[in-house]
């Protein structure tokens, strides 16, 4: 197991099994994991169905300590299709069940399972693409940017565990921004590497980068067929 992986041991389906476990010790921690990698998309979700900062972040909140408080996640099954789309059905039913108690911190005994600043959240709402997206569109594109937050974020973890740490600071932004803001000249001159060298290294980050996206879709699918697909899907919201 490299270190990237201790923060996500098993499948999200896995974590679901774990969550909806009534009699499982690690149900709450489950739940809570799953809640702290998934709960922007859901607040951008909520929020463009016309809720205000807070009461988004409340809501998002309240779905995740209802999920834990009335078992939800019980009746999730891998079988029926991609945990993103479980995710979001049962989010509509939370909302159209009117799920925004006012007496939001009696839900889950009374302790959030996810915490959320709506300061935080509405900054990173409000630097979405200003044109109009719908609510499903804005869900698919906050799922696929945390699909890729999460993945490099293992990356950087991976690099640090091997002593690299400064190679990963200096070729990141390459894996996200095409080549960033340095070029491999002055990256090489800051590291004391050839150009080709860096070269190397950046082609050996974007390969396993790939690979460490690929492993996040495929936690979120009951199908290995269906990675491709989820792949597509995700890039295209992006695109969109």
């Amino acid at each position: 197991m490299t270190t990237g992986d201790c923060h996500f041991p098993t499948t999200s389906w896995s974590r679901v099994a774990h969550a909806g476990d009534s009699l499982d010790p690690a149900r709450r921690a489950a739940l809570q994991d799953l809640a702290h990698a998934y709960w922007y998309p859901l607040y951008a979700f909520i929020r463009r169905q016309g809720h205000s900062p807070d009461k988004a972040a409340d809501l998002t909140q309240g779905f995740f300590a209802d999920l834990l408080e009335r078992g939800g996640l019980a009746v999730a099954d891998p079988n029926r299709g991609r945990f993103r789309s479980f995710l979001l059905a049962a989010c509509r039913h939370y909302l159209s069940h009117d799920r925004e108690r006012d007496a939001a911190l009696k839900r889950g005994g009374g302790v959030s399972v996810v915490s959320i600043s709506s300061v935080r959240a509405e900054w990173r709402f409000r630097a979405e693409p200003t044109h109009e997206q719908t609510a499903d569109r804005l869900f698919m594109r906050g799922w696929a940017l945390e699909v890729l937050r999460i993945a490099l974020e293992r990356l950087r973890a991976d690099e640090a565990g091997a002593g690299r740490s400064a190679l990963f600071d200096q070729l990141g932004p390459t894996l996200t921004d095409g080549r960033g803001r340095s070029s491999y000249d002055d990256i090489g001159a800051a590291l004391g590497l050839s150009v080709p060298a860096v070269k190397m290294a950046a082609s050996r980050l974007r390969k396993r980068y790939r690979a460490l996206v690929r492993e996040e879709v495929a936690r979120t699918v009951a199908v290995e067929g269906d990675v491709e697909d989820e792949i597509r899907d995700l890039f295209a919201a992006l695109a969109g």
